[in-house]
């Protein structure tokens, strides 16, 4: 898979495409597999990266959502824990399942928690992970030993789903593709067209990388920008009301030692109305998140210091080795694209609220917009909007077939503790890369699992174009450890450099752009 065949597809294909896919995350490359694996011939076009926005920044899990239980939206736990199964089951070298402990230090919380982890598991019926249970101290301790246990009384235990979302990303890019999708990163939509009536019919494009720009039609035109959805809408229709409410969530990254175990903890309520979880990723401790509601989103949104301190301070609360800010190796937000309940954005809504459904709307001029909802549903998400999107275009009626469709990579027999864990059926290729130069078998920083082959890899098979895309999201380097990260970037450079034949000039550039976004991931001390 590489940007020079995905740019022979596009100019080899005959206007119109059936659908134009804007937007380069878990919804619109969804949308793309979905499309694609129907017969549908779709151009998906990226601005940045793929999942350089919400769909790298999450708190890596595919679960159903505890708190919704709460909320009284059974529908959407339902449908969240189901495709949480048939992620598990499309893509096990990438999903896997994880136990999450409830820690009680009330005499009310075990019976509570209990009935409503309980209620959680049957709804899942069977795209079940594991049976829930009420903990002992003990089993409590045993669960979580770096648990803070002055007070505690015991705990209750539930599964849910856990994986790397840019990683999978990355594979169901490769999977759109195979289904003979065609997607490019780092092509900016500038425009929409419009027919004599007024209805889109469109795009114009400009590639990031030569400045070259094009025009292509299509039948429908889909809005899968997420938070930036309402950018695109304004383009389409200028008095369109906006109905994005983004909303800023926040992740700090520890050592392993503060979550000895393999499981992770979840607490159900705190200050800001959302649930808290500190969860084991790979060989780190990820502890999130926050929700902040934001004016406007940004690609490269940046941690504020009240969200940094709540979680310092809420963690500390839970956990045996209070964290301190010395102690944070990452950190990195992430905005939600919430729809707002009104259909309009506003600044004081309440944002840990809003629901979490997706929604389908299609504007007068014939724009499909698709956003909201949650990582774990975009399977459904995409069959839906396939669905009404193929409606208005006036497509022949195919039925989804993702249900059963396996994302690329496919490995049923994959392990969190593998060496190459994320890579299912291609780290059989990337072994044979170190087979052939044993160089690229060396680490590229003692801190981190990472080695030169999956640079090699990374830019030849899967489209990387930046020393970001490497160690952001082919590797997760930067999310794990930043300053470990930039230490390893101009090794990096140099790997890039001999694959896609850059120039000194050019590597220096690269390495002052990683190092400016590296600098937020950097915590201040």
């Amino acid at each position: 898979m590489t940007r020079t065949e995905m740019w022979r597809r596009l100019e080899a294909h005959p206007n119109p495409w059936g659908m134009i896919v804007v937007g380069g995350g878990a919804t619109g490359v969804g949308v793309a597999i979905d499309a694609a694996s129907r017969g549908y011939d779709v151009l998906l076009l990226e601005q940045s990266d793929f999942g350089k926005g919400t769909s790298s920044r999450s708190t890596k899990l595919a679960h159903g959502g505890v708190r919704y239980l709460e909320q009284g939206n059974i529908g959407l736990v339902m449908e969240a824990l189901k495709e949480r199964g048939l992620l598990l089951q499309n893509a096990p070298h990438i999903v896997h399942d994880l136990a999450f402990v409830v820690p009680n230090y009330d005499w009310w919380e075990a019976p509570f928690y209990g009935l409503g982890l309980k209620l959680y598991q049957l709804l899942a019926g069977k795209y079940g992970f594991g049976a829930s249970r009420i903990l002992s101290r003990e089993e409590t301790l045993e669960h979580l030993p770096t648990l803070k246990t002055e007070g505690l009384r015991g705990g209750a235990v539930y599964y849910d789903g856990q994986f790397d979302d840019a990683r999978l990303l990355i594979h169901m890019v490769a999977t759109a593709y195979e289904q003979g999708a065609t997607l490019l990163n780092y092509v900016e939509v500038t425009g929409l067209t419009k027919d004599t009536q007024g209805f889109v019919n469109g795009i114009t494009a400009r590639d990031a990388e030569t400045g070259n720009e094009f025009r292509a039609a299509a039948k429908v035109v889909i809005n899968a920008t997420g938070a930036f959805s309402d950018a695109l809408r304004l383009q389409a229709e200028p008095t369109a009301t906006p109905m994005m409410v983004p909303s800023q969530g926040i992740h700090l990254v520890f050592d392993k030692s503060f979550l000895q175990g393999e499981s992770a903890v979840m607490v159900p309520h705190t200050s800001d109305g959302r649930v808290l979880f500190a969860i084991p990723w790979h060989g780190h401790t990820l502890v999130g998140t926050t929700d902040t509601p934001i004016a406007k989103p940004t690609l490269e949104p940046v941690a504020t210091e009240r969200e940094i301190e709540f979680i310092l301070a809420t963690a500390a609360q839970y956990l045996a080795k209070a964290p301190k800010r010395s102690d944070v190796l990452s950190v990195f937000a992430g905005i939600r694209p919430l729809v707002g309940s009104t259909g309009a954005a506003s600044s004081t809504v309440r944002t840990a609220a809003l629901s979490r459904d997706h929604i389908v709307h299609i504007d007068r001029s014939g724009l499909v917009t698709v956003t909201g909802g949650k990582w774990t549903t975009y399977r459904h998400m995409a069959e839906d909007c396939v669905d009404q999107a193929a409606t208005l275009a006036q497509l022949p009626e195919k039925p989804c077939v993702t249900h059963h469709l396996h994302i690329h990579g496919f490995h049923d027999d994959a392990k969190p503790s593998d060496p190459l864990p994320t890579y299912g059926s291609d780290a059989h290729e990337i072994r044979k890369l170190i087979e052939t130069d044993a160089q690229l078998g060396e680490p590229l920083h003692p801190a981190l699992p990472y080695i030169k082959a999956e640079v090699v890899w990374a830019a030849r098979q899967e489209m990387a174009r930046t020393i970001e895309d490497v160690v952001a999201r082919r590797t997760r380097a930067l999310f794990l450890n930043a300053r470990a990260a930039q230490e390893m970037a101009p090794a990096v450079a140099e790997l890039m450099a001999r694959e896609l034949g850059w120039g000194q000039p050019e590597q220096t550039r690269q390495l002052a752009a990683f190092r400016e976004v590296a600098s937020n991931y950097i915590l201040r001390l």
